[in-house]
C-alpha cells in the first residue's frame, strides 16, 4: 500500500509540488499582517462576493425537486379537499331536492341511500338500507324528486329490495297527462318503459306527461313516470306503439323515499275475487 502511494507520487511529483508551494505561500501570507497583504486580502474578498453574487441566480436542482414535491403533495391535497366539497354540494342539493318533495307530498316518506344495485338484468332491483324498523313493508313505492323508481318487494329488519321501473314483472297503471288516456306501463328492455293497451285513436303526443292514475292499487295518482318519446300504429292492431322515457336517471340514482302508502287489501281481495 506504502509502495503503491509512493509510485503515484512519483508520478505527479509536479503537481505535488506545486501544491505544497500553494499551500506554504498561503500559509505564510496569513501570518503575514502587511499593508500590502492586506490589501490583496480585500480584493479578494470583493472577487469572491462578486462572484457569489454572479452565479447567485442559479437554482439548487436539490432544493427546486424538494419544493417541486411540497408543491405537488399541497396540489395532491388540495385536488381532495375540492372532490370532496363538490361530492359535498352536490349531495346536499340531491337531499334538498328530496326534501321538497317530501315537504309537498300528502304522505309520510322514509328516507333510504341505496347500497347495491342492479341495471344490466330483466329483472332489475335495489337494495336499500332501510326494514322493517322504519315501518317500511312490501309494495311501498319508492320515489325521488324526479318521479316513480319502483316499489319495495322484500325486507328485513334493517334492509329491503326494491322493484325498479326497469324490470320486467312491474305492471304500473298510467295515464297521459294532458289527455287522460289510460294504460299500463311496462319494461321489455332497453332504455325506455312501454305503455300498453292504448287504442289507435288514442290522443298521444311526444312530449306528453306520463302520470301513475287513480286505477292503480299500488301507487297513488299523479305521481311522475315519464314523457312520451314516440308514438305510432302498430301494423294490423287496434293499439297502437308507445314508448316512454323514464323521468329519472336510474344510473344516477343514490337517495331515494320509500313512500308510506299501504293499497286498500279488501279492494285487492276483491279485485283478485272478480276476474
Amino acid at each position: 500500500m506504502v509502495k503503491r502511494l509512493y509510485d503515484i507520487v512519483l508520478l505527479f511529483k509536479e503537481y505535488v509540488v506545486v501544491a505544497f508551494l500553494i499551500l506554504t505561500s498561503v500559509f505564510l501570507l496569513t501570518l503575514n499582517d502587511t499593508a500590502q497583504i492586506r490589501v490583496l486580502r480585500s480584493y479578494a474578498i470583493v472577487g469572491v462576493g462578486l462572484m457569489q453574487n454572479a452565479v447567485s441566480f442559479i437554482p439548487n436542482y436539490f432544493d427546486l425537486r424538494r419544493e417541486n414535491d411540497v408543491l405537488r403533495r399541497m396540489n395532491l391535497a388540495l385536488s381532495d379537499e375540492v372532490s370532496r366539497l363538490r361530492e359535498g354540494r352536490l349531495e346536499n342539493l340531491r337531499l334538498r331536492q328530496l326534501l321538497l318533495l317530501k315537504e309537498r307530498a300528502e304522505h309520510r316518506y322514509v328516507a333510504a341511500n341505496i347500497l347495491g344495485k342492479n341495471l344490466q338484468l330483466l329483472r332489475n332491483t335495489v337494495t336499500l338500507n332501510v326494514g322493517s324498523d322504519d315501518d317500511v313493508l312490501p309494495n311501498m313505492p319508492i320515489v325521488s324528486e324526479s318521479g316513480l323508481v319502483g316499489k319495495i318487494i322484500s325486507t328485513t329488519a334493517g334492509y329491503s329490495i326494491g322493484q325498479l321501473l326497469l324490470n320486467k314483472d312491474l305492471r304500473v297503471s298510467a295515464k297521459i297527462q294532458r289527455s287522460r288516456v289510460d294504460g299500463i306501463i311496462t319494461w321489455e328492455g332497453g332504455p325506455y318503459l312501454t305503455l300498453q293497451n292504448v287504442a289507435r285513436t288514442d290522443d298521444v303526443q311526444p312530449g306528453d306527461l306520463v302520470i301513475t292514475s287513480e286505477y292503480s292499487a299500488f301507487f297513488p295518482k299523479g305521481i311522475r313516470i315519464g314523457v312520451v318519446n314516440d308514438a305510432h300504429p302498430l301494423p294490423s292492431s287496434l293499439f297502437q306503439s308507445v314508448h316512454v322515457l323514464p323521468a329519472v336517471d336510474f344510473t344516477e340514482l343514490e337517495e331515494i323515499f320509500v313512500m308510506q302508502f299501504q293499497p286498500d287489501s279488501s279492494r285487492i281481495i276483491l279485485e283478485q275475487r272478480n276476474r
